[in-house]
């Protein structure tokens, strides 16, 4: 994720977590902040971003799949296996996740599965990844076929 991306996403979820308006961030909790901050202090520069491709085929039954789209946006097409909570209501649903396996969360083209992710990983849930690029990206690059097809040879 981009450092201003981290920015944008940082003020967002804490802004979130304190109820606060962009007019009175200068006062956000201090106490958030700080757990942001030593995150991101430990972060390593993916931020815990996963690329379709980065998934063979016969791993995708190891990860907990996470739809943050809306409901009707679920029911018109998701990623075969996935469970659909919104990604307002991760946070909140956080009990009903696994810890002893890795957690993948995805929405449209990632912004809002960012924020949801970064917001359990705040929490301590260091086994959440985000799908990069989304629903929209996994289909596009062949769904469980992201891997087999970046992994193939170039076409001459």
């Amino acid at each position: 994720m981009r450092p201003s991306l981290y920015r944008f996403v940082t003020l967002t979820v804490a802004l979130a977590l304190t109820g606060l308006t962009p007019a009175r961030a200068e006062v956000a909790n201090p106490a958030a902040v700080d757990a942001m901050q030593a995150y991101l202090d430990f972060v390593d520069y993916g931020g815990a971003t996963i690329w379709p491709e980065q998934i063979p085929a016969e791993e995708w039954k190891n990860f907990f799949v996470i739809d943050a789209r809306d409901a009707d946006q679920y029911q018109k097409d998701h990623i075969p296996g996935s469970i659909n909570i919104e990604w307002r209501q991760v946070l909140a649903r956080r009990a009903e996740l696994p810890t002893d396996k890795p957690v993948l969360i995805y929405c449209n083209s990632g912004s809002l599965s960012a924020q949801a992710g970064f917001a359990l990983r705040v929490a301590g849930m260091d086994n959440v990844r985000i799908l990069q690029g989304g629903f929209n990206e996994w289909k596009q690059k062949g769904g469980f076929d992201a891997y087999r097809r970046a992994s193939q040879p170039p076409k001459e």
